[in-house]
């Protein structure tokens, strides 16, 4: 592993980690009123597209942290739907 994937990696997890207190308190408090829909809608989008970016050019730190992220952003996107007010 190089040390560009080790950065790619660490960027990644930190990308990635960011959006897990988000959705925790959302979950926890079961409301996710004050969170912007355009904005989970749009990172979803580009999560889904950065994945295939990373599939098309076969680079795993890409692959990993945008597919987990997208897990994550994913379900605040969900608890957005689910938990509307």
């Amino acid at each position: 592993m190089s040390s560009l994937d080790i950065l790619g990696i660490i960027a990644g997890i930190c990308t990635t980690l960011a959006f897990l207190p988000q959705a925790v308190k959302t979950w926890q408090s079961r409301s996710a009123g004050d969170l912007s829909l355009g904005t989970f809608m749009l990172l979803v989008v580009g999560l889904i597209l950065w994945l295939i970016y990373g599939f098309i050019i076969f680079n795993w730190p890409i692959i990993l942290t945008n597919g987990f992220t997208l897990m994550i952003a994913g379900s605040i996107l969900y608890f957005k739907f689910r938990y509307p007010g």
